[in-house]
């Protein structure tokens, strides 16, 4: 797989918790492939993967496409996020793919999707997400968890 700024950036632990690992990269396009573990204990009652859970995947996928492009100088803070719920999300393996659509000086675009192990759809979404340098933001994570004692 190709190198990416991701290689050396640790992984929030939401994004742990659902099983996040990068699967396939072209920063140049702006484009990612993320795999995600549809875990029961995701579940509904209807035996399905929450829908909160889908869109925090989504979110995962649509960010980590401007932090790759930009070379992991910029990170997204989501302002709009729209999904789409397309099919009920089993348990198991979920792919989700994501595409920079416009990214401007202050605010990008991107355009993302979750799919089953099978290639069917679960979920589209379309994003918009403020820039902040990745520097600025990290330093503020910290001053914020100095801050509560964490």
């Amino acid at each position: 797989m190709i190198a990416t700024a991701l290689d050396h950036f640790t992984a929030p632990p939401s994004s742990t918790l659902l099983g996040w690992r990068l699967l396939d990269a072209r920063p140049e396009q702006g484009w990612v492939r993320i795999g995600f573990d549809g875990k029961a204990e995701f579940c509904n009652p209807a035996g399905f993967i929450q829908g909160g859970i889908l869109s925090a995947m989504l979110d995962d996928t649509m960010g980590p496409a401007v932090f790759v492009m930009t070379e992991g100088r910029l990170y997204t803070a989501t302002i709009t996020m729209t999904v789409n719920f397309l099919a009920p999300a089993k348990p198991g393996p979920i792919f989700g793919e994501a595409d920079v659509t416009q990214l401007g000086n202050t605010v990008a675009f991107v355009a993302g999707r979750l799919m089953a192990a099978d290639g069917s759809a679960l979920a589209t979404a379309t994003s918009s997400a403020r820039l902040v340098e990745t520097a600025r933001a990290i330093l503020r994570e910290r001053r914020d968890v100095t801050a509560i004692g964490v």
